[in-house]
């Protein structure tokens, strides 16, 4: 197989660990020198590597005579493309709290701790004006975590959630899931001063739709 045909993948890194073992940079030319390829592929693939951040432009040597030419130096640290297993932590981070006492009030205190804090950096007034102004800022919070929520009337409104950030985890039966996000829905109502709170939340009443059941807040 010829040099110049490699898996742009493959060749992408090449580009990269070549700048990588050349800390004072390398123009265009150099690398396609190093790495017997034509410098259009090395321009192409030094374009993706400047857009994922893991190249950027150096400054060039002035000292020879003519135009300088334009240097790219690889950026130092890890690879901010690289693949993350976020639900391996959470896995384990729920696995840690069930071995605790009490670990559903733990995950319903962790998730309003969680909530507050979303609560706070909305941007909205400290207090809400009232349950029907506490539930629209609910479910747009809600919606912007990517909960799916419609927001439901009657005497005691309720919100439906269509989709779980956490399915995994909650399709499995760890009531962890649940707890967290029955916290996150009670923290952001204490933080607006609600007169409501999320009483329950009831999951999987329907394959694809939990429910969350609104109460008087203890305090209102």
């Amino acid at each position: 197989m010829a040099a110049d045909v490699k898996p742009p993948a493959n060749r992408r890194d090449e580009v990269l660990q070549t700048l990588r073992d050349a800390p004072e940079g390398l123009s265009i030319a150099e690398i396609a020198d190093r790495l017997a390829v034509h410098p259009n592929t090395v321009r192409f693939h030094l374009g993706k590597l400047l857009d994922s951040g893991q190249v950027e432009r150096g400054r060039a040597d002035r000292r020879a005579p003519g135009r300088p030419a334009q240097l790219f130096q690889a950026v130092r640290g890890m690879d901010p493309a690289g693949p993350r297993r976020y639900r391996m932590l959470a896995e384990t981070l729920a696995l840690a709290l069930a071995q605790t006492p009490d670990p559903r009030a733990r995950a319903v205190e962790a998730g309003r701790e969680w909530g507050r804090r979303s609560a706070a950096g909305d941007g909205a007034a400290p207090e809400a004006a009232d349950a029907d102004d506490a539930l629209t800022r609910l479910t747009a919070l809600l919606d912007e975590l990517g909960f799916a929520p419609e927001h439901r009337g009657g005497d005691l409104p309720r919100i439906g959630l269509r989709h779980c950030p956490f399915l995994e985890m909650a399709a499995s039966g760890s009531p962890i899931a649940c707890q967290v996000h029955l916290g996150l829905m009670r923290g952001a109502l204490e933080a607006w001063r609600s007169p409501i709170t999320v009483d329950r939340l009831e999951a999987f009443v329907e394959p694809d739709l939990c429910l969350a059941r609104t109460a008087p807040a203890a305090d209102a």
